[in-house]
């Protein structure tokens, strides 16, 4: 049975973050719409509109010990087994979310996805509310609209300078990225040389970046600016909204919490600290 692990860093303590992950208004914070925690009871549940099949009573708490929680959760017609610990290593702080069953990368369905994506937005939700910031925001699985706002203390050229230089890219998504910086060119995560099917530039300026992919799907980001800062409207469009692209609006989202934190905190580093994915090839994922 396939396992994944996905390993966020952040400057708070152990026992803060044990607490955030063991409480349920914390929970309801950076995690689901809505939890129930009673540890000594035997009940760790969360649910809502945040959460992928998100009706109430899919989890089942397995154990604790003080620094993880562990419990099972019936999502997708399979039951996963989950683990979302905390340690110090190297002096500092490390989160995990452990998952097995985990989706082999690059292979499967929308649902598969999903599965990929929902531990990082979430884990870099959580990274930001333990530091006292605000989290970024969730993906909405009771409604197809895609779309975010939010504010980035920094100028919108700096803002563009991350979304389309390869190597600003990659330090705060964590992946790498080549483009074709002009309207009408190629775009795609990994190498232009191994993808037949890049994306193409609708739109690059000081205030807009959109890309249209193959499939129809287009992409774009509108940047405003006002007294030194950004306001980001991120929107996904073009997809039949019967099914909508869950998974990978839910990576973008993931990426765009350590990129407000790249651009606002002194002495930045990058959230991401590990991968252990089936299937993931070589240098594919960027880490520092």
């Amino acid at each position: 049975m396939s396992t994944g692990t996905v390993r966020v860093r952040t400057s708070a303590p152990v026992t803060r973050v044990y607490e955030a992950l063991t409480t349920a208004d914390e929970l309801c914070v950076w995690l689901a719409e809505h939890a129930h925690v009673d540890l000594e009871g035997g009940q760790f549940e969360f649910w809502g509109r945040y959460t992928p099949d998100g009706e109430r009573g899919r989890q089942k708490l397995l154990g604790f010990d003080g620094t993880s929680v562990r419990f099972s959760w019936f999502l997708h017609d399979t039951e996963h087994t989950v683990e979302l610990s905390v340690e110090q290593r190297d002096g500092e702080t490390l989160v995990a979310a452990t998952q097995s069953p985990y989706p082999e990368w690059g292979r499967g369905s929308d649902r598969s996805e999903v599965l990929q994506t929902f531990w990082p937005l979430v884990l870099a939700n959580l990274v930001d509310h333990v530091e006292g910031r605000p989290v970024l925001g969730f993906c909405d699985f009771a409604t197809p609209e895609q779309r975010l706002e939010f504010d980035i203390a920094a100028p919108q050229a700096a803002v563009i300078e991350a979304l389309t230089d390869p190597d600003v890219f990659a330090r705060w998504f964590g992946a790498r990225m080549e483009i074709e910086p002009h309207v009408g060119g190629r775009w795609t995560m990994g190498s232009l040389a191994e993808n037949e099917t890049p994306a193409k530039i609708l739109a690059l300026d000081e205030e807009h970046f959109a890309l249209e992919f193959q499939e129809g799907m287009v992409t774009s980001w509108e940047l405003k600016g006002s007294e030194g800062g950004t306001h980001l409207t991120f929107v996904q469009s073009g997809f039949d909204p019967s099914t909508p692209p869950y998974g990978p609006w839910i990576g973008w989202l993931s990426g765009f919490a350590d990129l407000r934190r790249m651009l606002e905190l002194p002495g930045w580093r990058p959230m991401w600290h590990s991968f252990d994915l089936p299937g993931l090839p070589d240098g594919v994922l960027v880490l520092e």
